[in-house]
């Protein structure tokens, strides 16, 4: 018999490239991941992306990935480089690294 894990938990890396800092992506990202029940943080990396991790539900990190696809009002997303994880339980809440 084939068992599907409809809520399997699992960790995804994402590196989003574009007009994606000083336009509020962290801060977006956070208030998208938090009633997802997703935790991890999203961080500005020096060469102009944005690196988001988070763990929850496959269903619930779609969806934070579409939402990751469209950004805040001010940014351009160009690319989002996605990287399926194994879960960790690493992270408690999200929150923005500096």
């Amino acid at each position: 018999m084939l068992t599907i894990a409809v809520n399997r938990k699992v960790q995804l890396y994402v590196i989003i490239t574009g007009k994606v800092q000083g336009v509020g992506f962290r801060n977006f990202t956070q208030l998208n991941a938090t009633p997802l029940g997703i935790n991890g943080y999203a961080k500005n990396l020096p060469n102009g992306t944005v690196e988001v991790v988070a763990e929850g539900d496959k269903s619930q990190l779609d969806a934070l990935v579409a939402l990751l696809k469209k950004g805040p009002r001010y940014a351009r997303v160009d690319s989002l480089e996605i990287d399926e994880r194994p879960f960790t339980g690493e992270y408690k809440t999200f929150g923005i690294r500096y």
